[in-house]
C-alpha cells in the first residue's frame, strides 16, 4: 500500500500568508522518533511518521522573532547570519549583499566570537591579500611563491568571504538549524549574544533566544524564513531612517542668555 503524501495541515488556504507557507512546505517537520520533547507543543499532527508543525505557531513565534530583529535593524546593531547547509547558501548570501551583513555559509571558524580578536587579524590579513592581488602586487615574488599565495587567499575566500564586513562581534546571531552549528550556539551563549534561529522539531529551542519552527532542511523553508528576517530588517530601517529625518527637521532651541 503506497504511503499517503504529506499534505498541508489545513483544508482550505484563503490567506496568501499561509498559502506561501504551504507552497515553501514550512510546515514539515522531522520523523516522529528524532522529536525534542519541548518542540512537542509546537507540533499538530503527525503523517507518515513526519511531524506537522502547526502553522498558528510557527507564525506566533515569527512575529516575535520579526519584532526583535526590526528593533535591532532599527537600532543598527551587527548582526551575524549562519547557515553552512547547501539548502542555506541563496538565501544568506542574499541577506548579505542586501543589508551588508557578515554571514557564514561554507564553515564556522573556531573562535569566531569567543576568539574575535585573532579572527578579525585574520579578516585583515585577508583583505590585504586580496588588496594585494588586485593591485598585482604578486609579481615580485617567484612563481612557487606566487603558486602558494594564491592558493592561500583561495582558501581564505571560501571561508571568510562573507565576515569582511564583521568590524565587530556581532550582537545578534542569526542561525539556520542550531543542531548543524552547534559550536556557532556555544560561542553565543558564552558570551550572551542573542540567538534567533530558524528550528525543526528535533531541536531544543531552549538553546536559542528567538526561535521560529519550520522545516529546515528545504531550501524554499529556508528561503521563506529569512525572507521574513530581510521585511524585519526592512521595517527596522525605514524605522530609523524616519527618527534621523524627524530629528534633522527638528527646530533648535536656543536657551536665552540669563539676565545680569
Amino acid at each position: 500500500m503506497a504511503e499517503e503524501p504529506i499534505v498541508a495541515p489545513v483544508e482550505t488556504i484563503d490567506d496568501p500568508e499561509t498559502n506561501a507557507m504551504v507552497e515553501a512546505g514550512v510546515f514539515v517537520g522531522r520523523t516522529k522518533t528524532k522529536t525534542y520533547p519541548r518542540m512537542r507543543p509546537y507540533i499538530l499532527t503527525t503523517r507518515n511518521n513526519v511531524e506537522i508543525i502547526h502553522m498558528g505557531k510557527i507564525l506566533e513565534k515569527l512575529d516575535e522573532v520579526m519584532d526583535f530583529v526590526k528593533a535591532k535593524a532599527a537600532a543598527k546593531t551587527s548582526m551575524l547570519f549562519v547557515g553552512t547547509q547547501p539548502a542555506a547558501l541563496e538565501a544568506v548570501t542574499d541577506i548579505q549583499k542586501a543589508f551588508g551583513y557578515p554571514a557564514v555559509s561554507v564553515r564556522w571558524l573556531g573562535g569566531t566570537l569567543t576568539n574575535y580578536k585573532v579572527i578579525s587579524k585574520r579578516l585583515e590579513y585577508y583583505k590585504k591579500l586580496k588588496a594585494d592581488n588586485a593591485v598585482g602586487a604578486f609579481e615580485k615574488y617567484t612563481k612557487k611563491e606566487q603558486l602558494g599565495i594564491r592558493k592561500e587567499l583561495e582558501k581564505m575566500d571560501e571561508l571568510m568571504s562573507g565576515m569582511e564586513n564583521m568590524t565587530t562581534r556581532p550582537d545578534v546571531l542569526v542561525v539556520i538549524d542550531p543542531n548543524s552549528h552547534k559550536a556557532a550556539i556555544r560561542e553565543a551563549r558564552k558570551l550572551n549574544i542573542p540567538i534567533v534561529a530558524y528550528v525543526n522539531t528535533d531541536t531544543n529551542p531552549d538553546d536559542v533566544d528567538y526561535f521560529v519552527p519550520g522545516n529546515t532542511k528545504s531550501r524554499l523553508s529556508i528561503n521563506w524564513f529569512l525572507g521574513k528576517i530581510k521585511e524585519a530588517i526592512q521595517e527596522g530601517q525605514k524605522e530609523a531612517a524616519a527618527i534621523a529625518v524627524k530629528k534633522e527637521a527638528a527646530p533648535v532651541v536656543k536657551k536665552e542668555a540669563p539676565a545680569a
